[in-house]
């Protein structure tokens, strides 16, 4: 975690630096080829990508309404991760299950991050299929804390207007 440290504490620019080191962090702790973090806002209804290791294929982008589904039931209400081990269950609540698929992907593992009681955002790993195996979702719960730290950076910086 030392080098989420350091990254958080830089002067580079931010929040990149410090979710480009929560991905490296990722990568060495579940395992992951596609990794967005996704923000959400519960008094607007909102919810953002704010970073993304593949933006050809998944852009930070602007504002979309928060869905409410399967995935949000567990994610949102229940504050779970959820895991998705064959395309067929990423199938069954992402309407874009077959870009998922096209870069190589068949698993899915979204991490809630909880701050105050609500869910800030996710963190979103995709991989081969079956790869989120009970060993690595037991593992992912220790991403929570640096999860949450990024994402309270972000809006401290959104706060301040300092993103670089």
């Amino acid at each position: 975690m030392t080098e989420l440290t350091i990254a958080v504490a830089s002067g580079g620019p931010q929040p990149q630096t410090t979710f480009r080191a929560l991905e490296r962090l990722v990568v060495d702790t579940v395992g992951v080829k596609l990794f967005t973090l996704m923000e959400l806002d519960h008094a607007r209804g909102v919810a953002w990508r704010s970073y993304s290791n593949r933006p050809d294929a998944y852009p930070v982008s602007g504002e979309k309404p928060i869905q409410q589904n399967a995935w949000s039931e567990i994610v949102e209400r229940r504050q779970q991760m959820f895991v998705a081990n064959s395309i067929e269950e990423i199938a069954a609540v992402f309407a874009d299950y077959e870009l998922i698929q096209q870069l190589g992907c068949e698993s899915c593992l979204n991490i809630p991050v909880v701050i105050a009681g609500r869910v800030r955002g996710t963190l979103n790993c995709l991989h081969d299929a079956g790869h989120y195996t009970p060993q690595r979702v037991a593992s992912a719960e220790s991403l929570k804390l640096p999860g949450a730290l990024a994402f309270l950076l972000a809006a401290e910086l959104r706060t301040t207007e300092e993103i670089t």
